[in-house]
């Protein structure tokens, strides 16, 4: 591992201006991504600002009635937060599904969104990734790729975005917040994350020195009726091979309001937009369930190894949507 310096921040501006500009400053919260990177060298940072001890900590309601989550909360606190629980049901099942419980009560919700992907080119610093090393290459197109994105990739990347935590907040529609030499600043989710296009090691469209400071999670009623599923090679503490969070309100046989969102199918939790166009206004019927799910993933495009993706994906939705609708039945 390469020398790195450390300096703890008190204060939330206290960081950023340690940080500045540098862009071999890296924040550290509870390392549990990046840590395994660094030991990896996937990741030589020249000095780490420790954010542990920053304000950051608290789940807090807004007067809209949405949720504001510190970026230093812990994803077993988040987890855990009786409000969480009981108005986005899916986001703490989408937390619980995550790592082990070891991991949770260090991860923290700032680092779950920021962390990188699990692609072994990418992790493997002795190959080609044009991620870790723009311009060098994507051997998974042409070696193993079982478990890569059939959604939004390209010809330079098709690693995909390993987050439980982040499928959630897509279908919520959550905003990360964050703060720079010159101010705070917000980006919706859905901008948060870059399209992966020939530049995938710009990951994210935060502002170079940025730190996030939490997210905010706005009201939606919809979302007490949650629920996250994924599916994975074993039982316990393993990535999601596919997954996803449904939210969904029926009246008198006909879906009033849905949210939807995809995990491990791309480089970013990708949020089904076609999908719930299909549902809003039809009969929650299994055969609309089925039709929501082909009008998502009939732009996905599988490599030899996970053409698998998009069945598991479509019977992924019709179970999960079919759940919903007779939870609310009964």
């Amino acid at each position: 591992m390469r020398e790195f310096g450390y300096e703890r921040a008190l204060d939330v501006s206290g960081a950023v201006a340690l940080a500045g500009a540098d862009p071999e400053t890296r924040f550290l919260g509870g390392g549990t991504n990046l840590v395994d990177l660094m030991k990896a060298g996937v990741e030589r940072p020249g000095r780490l600002v420790d954010v542990t001890e920053l304000p950051l900590d608290r789940v807090e309601s807004t007067p809209d009635g949405g949720l504001r989550v510190g970026a230093t909360v812990t994803n077993s606190d988040l987890a855990a937060h009786p409000d969480v629980r009981r108005r986005y049901p899916a986001l703490t099942q989408a937390v619980l599904a995550g790592a082990s419980g070891q991991l949770r009560n260090m991860a923290t919700v700032g680092g779950n969104l920021l962390q990188r992907t699990r692609c072994g080119y990418f992790t493997d610093v002795t190959k080609p990734c044009n991620k870790r090393n723009p311009g060098s290459g994507c051997p998974a197109l042409a070696g193993e790729h079982r478990n890569a994105a059939i959604l939004g990739a390209s010809d330079a990347c098709v690693a995909v975005h390993p987050s439980d935590m982040g499928v959630a907040l897509a279908a919520f529609d959550a905003v990360v917040t964050y703060e720079t030499a010159d101010g705070p600043g917000e980006l919706p989710l859905a901008d948060f994350y870059r399209p992966v296009g020939d530049t995938p090691h710009l990951e994210t469209a935060l502002p170079a020195g940025a730190l996030v400071t939490g997210l905010v999670l706005p009201p939606a009623p919809v979302a007490a009726r949650s629920r996250y599923r994924k599916v994975r090679e074993r039982a316990s503490y393993a990535f999601a091979i596919g997954s996803a969070a449904a939210a969904l309100e029926v009246r008198d046989g006909v879906v009033q309001d849905a949210r939807l969102a995809f995990g491990a199918v791309a480089s970013r939790p990708w949020r089904a937009r076609a999908a719930e166009q299909v549902l809003i206004g039809a009969p929650a019927t299994g055969e609309t369930f089925a039709a929501a799910a082909d009008a998502e993933l009939s732009a996905a495009r599988p490599l030899p190894q996970n053409t698998y993706k998009v069945p598991l994906m479509r019977n992924l939705v019709v179970a999960l949507l079919t759940e919903l609708t007779e939870e609310a039945a009964r």
